[in-house]
């Protein structure tokens, strides 16, 4: 597993997760108590919790990285 961890992403930044092919590209909106965290998907504006994406286990290319500003 390579990139970010999960106690390292902030409110206001913007992310890309690869988790058993699937791609998310996402915002984090708020931490949640429990260490989970409210997320605003980019591309659909969908709203959901991270940990749905990854509920069903971490795949071998399972991977976190923060979308740079440009």
């Amino acid at each position: 597993m390579a990139g970010l961890s999960f106690d390292v992403l902030r409110v206001g930044k913007k992310y890309s997760l690869v988790n058993f092919g699937d791609r998310y590209e996402f915002v984090i909106e708020k931490i949640l108590v429990n260490g989970d965290f409210k997320v605003k998907d980019l591309t659909t504006l969908e709203r959901y919790l991270l940990k749905d994406t990854i509920k069903f286990g971490k795949g071998n290319d399972f991977e976190i990285r923060e979308i740079e500003n440009s």
